[in-house]
């Protein structure tokens, strides 16, 4: 059967599935086997392991795999990512579409984004402190399943006759594992599709329009002519400034977009770099006015990663279940932060610019890093040393149930942090997430376009691209005025089925990244400078 139809016949069972079943399915991707009371409470109630969800224990266990199978890489082969990244080995000869920094800031502008800003906050509503511990330990391991991704689908990449190259785990799929795993390979592709459409698209824009619409409500209020929201259909309203913010973010993505893959890497090669630094200028700013509390919040972090309270003023629940959940809200928000394991980066890396899979390997190790162990620790530390934590449901339940302040989730909490922590030095430090969204949004969006972009040619050819990008488009304006709670569900589900096919490959591939990595490391890397003065 050929790729084209398979892929038809994937997308159609899926949106038929999301008809009869709704979002209820979809929910049920990142809680199973947790949704069956019967699995739910193994081997207890008091130490219900069968309620850790099957897609943690694979994106962990997985990157635990690696990370012995390769004997540390993250520890051993760091700092040579660092010069690899930096352009010291850079041959503009080589085969390829970006330099090594342009591949890692076109993945790192899809996962650094509104999980840095929202989903840190969640993990600590929900979890504590504590919860920015397993934080790190996930981004730890999930290091290692970025190299392994990353080079691998560098390795297996195709080089088009326009000198164009077209990789991830798809290619990764069918060309290292064999056409008979081809079924394995559409399926990635398929929820790659619909995932560029929700999480990396809709969603995103969703998010922007929202938090603009707020911002201009509170200068001209709800009633004016802008922000008045008329009723399209029963459960759908929409103002005009919703519409616009559509129009205007539908227009910058598609002059992006259109360009291609080196526009998009020239746009992100520039974007990504000010917004981090914008974002995390800001938050060191804020502990810098707090650094009397970065030791002690250091410590409540440890403390509660391993000891959080457990019942406080009559509110049940034995140590162990409180353990679990700090421990799980950690590495879910982990691993949704930096993507690692789940093959979307490794569509971005596959582009660069060089002969060697394990090179762009080690660059694709910095991500966990500069995403969660940099970004998100910095935001996770200014909640807390701000004391903006006391506003989660966590804080309340197991700390300070007569606390009477009003609850924050998301990017409220992290936006309180930011009024609060930089209010010594200008009143409106919650407009810097609101900046940072707009940014980590709109970057977000423009790297997904491209992995959609190489899912589709992989299923339907050339041809099928620039309707691709079109529909992409179109979806951004949907996003800005569309309410998106199942979009969100759907998103999600989409994107834990695409990390599956991924992580058996990687498995299965392990013996070949071993090898390949033997070699690379045997070999002696000379700056390109210095070759060119030897020839």
């Amino acid at each position: 059967m050929k790729k084209s139809i398979a892929g038809i016949i994937t997308l159609f069972i899926i949106f038929l599935v999301v008809i009869i079943g709704g979002v209820p399915v979809f929910e049920y991707v990142w809680s199973f086997p947790g949704n069956f009371e019967i699995i739910k409470n193994f081997p207890s109630e008091e130490i219900p392991l069968g309620s850790i969800p099957l897609m943690i224990i694979a994106l962990l266990g997985t990157g635990i795999f690696v990370t012995f199978k390769l004997a540390f890489p993250q520890l051993r082969k760091f700092w040579h990512g660092v010069k690899v990244t930096g352009g010291i080995y850079d041959d503009p000869e080589d085969e390829g579409d970006l330099n090594h920094f342009r591949a890692l800031a076109t993945a790192l502008s899809a996962t650094v984004g509104i999980g840095n800003i929202a989903g840190v906050a969640t993990a600590l509503y929900y979890g504590g402190p504590g919860a920015l511990f397993w934080m790190w330990i996930t981004a730890f391991f999930g290091t290692a399943l970025k190299f392994s991704e990353c080079t691998l689908a560098h390795k297996y990449r195709d080089i088009l006759p326009d000198g164009s190259t077209a990789g991830g785990p798809m290619y990764t799929i069918e060309k290292g594992l064999g056409p008979r795993y081809r079924w394995l390979a559409v399926a990635f592709a398929s929820f790659a599709i619909i995932c560029s459409f929700a999480t990396g698209n809709a969603i995103q824009a969703f998010t922007v329009s929202d938090q603009i619409y707020s911002e201009v409500t509170q200068i001209v209020g709800t009633a004016s002519f802008l922000t008045l929201k008329h009723s399209i259909f029963e459960g759908f309203e929409v103002s005009l400034e919703q519409v616009i913010n559509g129009l205007v973010l539908a227009g910058i993505v598609a002059l992006v977009i259109i360009g291609g893959i080196k526009r998009i890497g020239k746009v992100t090669g520039l974007l990504s770099p000010i917004m981090a630094a914008f974002y995390v200028l800001a938050a060191l700013l804020i502990l810098f006015a707090n650094v009397e509390s970065i030791l002690p919040g250091f410590s409540l972090i440890f403390e509660m990663a391993f000891n959080p309270p457990a019942e406080i003023a009559g509110v049940g629940g034995g140590a162990f279940l409180v353990f679990l959940n700090t421990m799980l809200w950690g590495i879910k928000r982990g691993l949704y932060s930096n993507e690692a394991g789940q093959g979307s980066a490794a569509i971005a890396h596959s582009t660069a610019k060089t002969k060697y899979a394990v090179r762009e390997g080690t660059v694709a190790m910095l991500e966990p890093f500069i995403d969660t162990i940099t970004i998100c620790t910095l935001t996770g530390l200014v909640i807390i040393t701000t004391s903006a934590w006391h506003h989660t449901e966590f804080y309340v339940t197991r700390i300070d149930p007569s606390f009477d302040g009003e609850l924050l989730n998301a990017s409220l909490l992290t936006s309180l942090a930011f009024k609060e922590g930089l209010s010594w030095l200008f009143d409106y430090g919650d407009k810097i997430v609101t900046i940072g969204v707009l940014l980590f949004a709109v970057s977000t969006m423009i790297s997904w376009s491209f992995y959609g972009d190489r899912a589709t040619h992989y299923l339907f050819g050339e041809k099928f691209i620039l309707p691709y990008k079109w529909m992409f488009v179109l979806f951004v304006f949907i996003g800005a005025i569309a309410e998106l709670e199942a979009v969100w569900s759907f998103g999600d589900a989409a994107l834990g089925f695409m990390t599956f096919p991924n992580l058996i490959s990687i498995i299965l591939l392990s013996g070949v990244l071993k090898k390949i990595q033997k070699e690379y490391f045997a070999i002696k890397h000379i700056p390109f400078k210095e070759r060119i003065k030897l020839k």
